[in-house]
């Protein structure tokens, strides 16, 4: 197994994390879009799904912030 220092895992996991919450935004998106009304039902797991990829784009910072993350350490490469 690799050794990772701290100073790449940071950068790598705010790459991870943006990409993953935006992939769930996008399918749960498409998601709504094809089920239509049916979607915004509470109980449907479409509206679940919808309601779990918009915590994911909140819970662990948001993806501006992830995205700060990233642009900081390119420019720090630079």
């Amino acid at each position: 197994m690799r050794s990772v220092s701290a100073s790449s895992a940071v950068p790598t996991a705010a790459m991870a994390k943006l990409y993953a919450s935006e992939v769930a935004h996008r399918a749960a998106s498409a998601s709504v879009q094809i089920h239509g009304g049916y979607s915004y039902v509470r109980e449907s797991e479409i509206s679940r799904f919808h309601a779990a990829a918009k915590i994911l784009e909140i819970g662990e910072g948001t993806n501006e912030i992830q995205r700060y993350v990233i642009a900081r350490a390119l420019v720090k490469q630079a």
